[in-house]
């Protein structure tokens, strides 16, 4: 089971999965891409999830974001047992708990960025008025309050993925899920996203990060280390990147632009 993020400190546990395995039939062979994972996530933490490809960290990252359900054991969100409940119900959840931003941004082409931020808003039934106003509180939450009407091949990949992660803020979650954030980034402009995800966990929101890079997995306050569909190890971070540093001390020609 996994350890609470700081020795000493007292943190519930906001999601949690319990002896989960999920299998797939492949070509009729059957694929265990988990098998018996058990995890805790403590609220307020900001934790990798680390790993090669293949290794099951994405399936494990869409069933703790309740956009997959396992082939057995339990998903539990703030206590309660998610793991039998329908599409719908997942769904509605996800709409009100949790925010997601993965490394192809998936922003729609031909929408501007307010637009593409406005988009939950529009699935959750929110007037016009309220969802541009919270948009816009979204992306100037980001650093893009001056590029609300641009699309995204006006954008750069980094001001892309910054749109997304103000896409995943709109609904005001409590937890953030990044699947590869800095994946289809320049250096610079993943340390940007990785200062945005460290100051947003700095304001109370829990972050996931799925990653297979040792560089960004510690970012992150605790890293869980899987393999084969099984948790290998956990660490606590001794010495955690702090992406503002970073920033602080990059040459000045790779800060420009």
């Amino acid at each position: 089971m996994s350890a609470v993020p700081e020795p000493g400190l007292t943190r519930d546990v906001v999601l949690e999965t319990v002896d989960v395995c999920k299998s797939y039939q492949l070509e009729g062979v059957v694929v265990n891409a988990l098998c018996g994972v058990d995890l805790r996530i403590y609220r307020g933490e900001m934790v990798s999830i680390m790993g090669p490809s293949g290794s099951g960290k994405s399936t494990l990252m869409h069933i703790v974001g309740l956009l997959d359900t396992p082939t057995s054991g339990r998903v539990l969100l703030d206590g309660e047992d998610v793991s039998q409940m329908t599409q719908n119900q997942l769904a509605a959840l996800r709409n009100k708990h949790i925010g997601f931003v993965f490394q192809a941004f998936n922003l729609l082409p031909r929408t501007t960025a307010q637009a593409n931020v406005e988009l939950p808003l529009v699935y959750g039934g929110v007037a016009g008025a309220e969802r541009a106003r919270r948009a816009i509180e979204a992306l100037e939450r980001v650093g893009l309050g001056n590029r609300t009407g641009h699309f995204p091949s006006q954008l750069s990949g980094g001001q892309q993925q910054r749109v997304a992660i103000a896409r995943a803020l709109v609904n005001r979650p409590s937890i953030v899920l990044a699947d590869e954030p800095t994946g289809n980034l320049d250096s610079k402009s993943g340390v940007e996203v990785m200062a945005i995800l460290q100051d947003l966990n700095a304001q109370g929101i829990t972050v996931v990060l799925v990653t297979h890079d040792d560089r960004i997995a510690r970012h992150a306050e605790r890293i869980v280390h899987i393999l084969d569909g099984r948790i290998r190890s956990e660490e606590i971070v001794a010495e955690r990147v702090l992406a503002a540093e970073e920033l602080r001390t990059m040459p000045p020609q790779e800060v420009a632009g």
